[in-house]
């Protein structure tokens, strides 16, 4: 759920490899490995050299690639786009969301990324959370308007229909669950004072209770965020959502409504930088 549905546009396992070295055994068991002399000592040094080896390749690996072949005017990995930058993360927040982005690309997508997810949460549907996000995610001169439009959209009939009173808060006993995890961003433009930042988000929204009518379920959507440069930062300058790229549903079990909400409280969210 998200203010996407409503406002289209206000101005127009990367896993960690792993590498296992397996060890030749002993040979000194009842089934006996050949005890030897000099045949036993040179296979030993052959095996060790073998594992410095592979130690020394993966360690030149991990080192991510010649620094002499970085292009200043493009800090962004291209071949692998989560691929760490060696970049200290961002040091502060406000309002719970992260700030202080470096002024470059990799700043931009960082911090598109984690408005994404201020964007897209469950204090945004609460008014005087709303407030707070507003004056952290957007820009100055932006702020007032946009008020009045999330306001709108977020109206107390709107919030009713999703099972929550004014407040934005669920009925006693019912959690409403609003997050979202950015997949990737995509830098299509960029430049000192601007930049345009498409993040793609998988998320989970819904109410959970037994007697919900809005069970959390999840989605997939992509955000394409204009940010400006202001105040030694960037800012959201407008935003707009559109569905997909949504993959085949797995066959996973769903989860019942008390060991969603418990996920919720127990699980905290992330700052998305690099």
């Amino acid at each position: 759920m998200s203010l996407g549905d409503e406002y289209e546009n206000t101005s127009g396992y990367g896993g960690t490899g792993q590498t296992r070295t397996r060890m030749p055994e002993s040979g000194g068991g009842p089934h006996g490995g050949r005890r030897g002399g000099r045949t036993s000592s040179r296979s030993l040094v052959t095996v060790v050299g073998v594992v410095v080896l592979l130690i020394a390749a993966i360690a030149f690996a991990n080192r991510g690639g010649d620094d002499s072949s970085t292009d200043e005017a493009d800090d962004s990995p291209q071949a692998a786009a989560t691929a760490p930058s060696g970049k200290k993360p961002v040091p502060s927040a406000n309002a719970g969301i992260p700030s202080g982005f470096a002024h470059d690309r990799q700043g931009a997508e960082s911090a598109a990324a984690n408005y994404a997810v201020a964007l897209v949460s469950a204090d945004i549907l609460r008014p005087a959370k709303r407030t707070e996000i507003l004056q952290q995610v957007f820009v100055a001169d932006k702020q007032t308007s946009l008020a009045e439009r999330f306001n709108k959209a977020y109206s107390k009939e709107f919030l009713t229909n999703i099972g929550l009173d004014e407040n934005g808060e669920a009925a006693p006993g019912s959690t409403y669950v609003s997050r979202t995890m950015p997949i990737g961003t995509k830098v299509t433009n960029h430049s000192d004072a601007a930049a345009t930042v498409e993040v793609w988000c998988s998320g989970v929204f819904g109410t959970t209770g037994e007697s919900t009518t809005n069970p959390v379920s999840s989605d997939w959507f992509t955000m394409t965020l204009q940010l400006r440069w202001a105040a030694d930062d960037w800012k959201v300058d407008s935003f707009a959502q559109k569905d997909g790229p949504a993959p085949v549903p797995g066959d996973d079990k769903a989860s019942t409504a008390e060991e969603m909400a418990k996920a919720v409280e127990e699980y905290g969210g992330f700052t998305y930088a690099r």
